[in-house]
């Protein structure tokens, strides 16, 4: 019954709340979801990237408005728990500057068998790129800065 894991969710992740600003726990967030009936966890990190397709990308700044999005975050999470009963989630997206390399987002999911905690992860970072009011603002190499707006996911994403 979702009831259950929303009262297991607020008890142990609710405190670390969806967005923040400094660096991200993520074993906090693995030690969250885990249980001794959960065989499979996944955890999927988010980085700040300078890929050839992105130019001289030094660091992206997050925005949020933040009540809407921790409401959207909750959304997610409650969908996903009625779809997969039985699945713990837990979820940080990191707002203010990030670095290259540095985590943006990480999403912790532990599940009975492996295969539906990659499931699970996979449909939530969807979700959350479609959904989540954050914006990207880009700052370059050369002192630029550009709004990026999230692409929709794609099978490679």
């Amino acid at each position: 019954m979702v009831t259950s894991w929303l009262s297991f969710r607020h008890s142990a992740v609710a405190e670390l709340g969806y967005l923040v600003r400094e660096t991200i726990n993520t074993a906090a967030l693995l030690d969250a979801v885990s249980g001794p009936l959960l065989g499979g966890a996944v955890v999927f990190c988010g980085t700040v990237r300078a890929g050839p397709d992105d130019g001289p990308v030094v660091a992206i700044e997050y925005s949020a408005y933040d009540q809407m999005a921790e409401a959207e975050c909750e959304r997610i999470e409650a969908e996903v728990v009625e779809r997969w009963p039985g699945v713990n989630v837990a979820l940080q997206h990191r707002l203010g500057r990030v670095a290259v390399g540095g985590a943006s987002i990480v999403i912790a999911v532990a599940a009975p068998h492996r295969a539906e905690a990659f499931e699970v992860c996979r449909h939530m970072i969807d979700e959350i790129k479609v959904r989540l009011p954050i914006w990207k603002r880009e700052f370059l190499d050369d002192g630029e800065k550009r709004w990026r707006a999230n692409a929709p996911p794609t099978t490679d994403s």
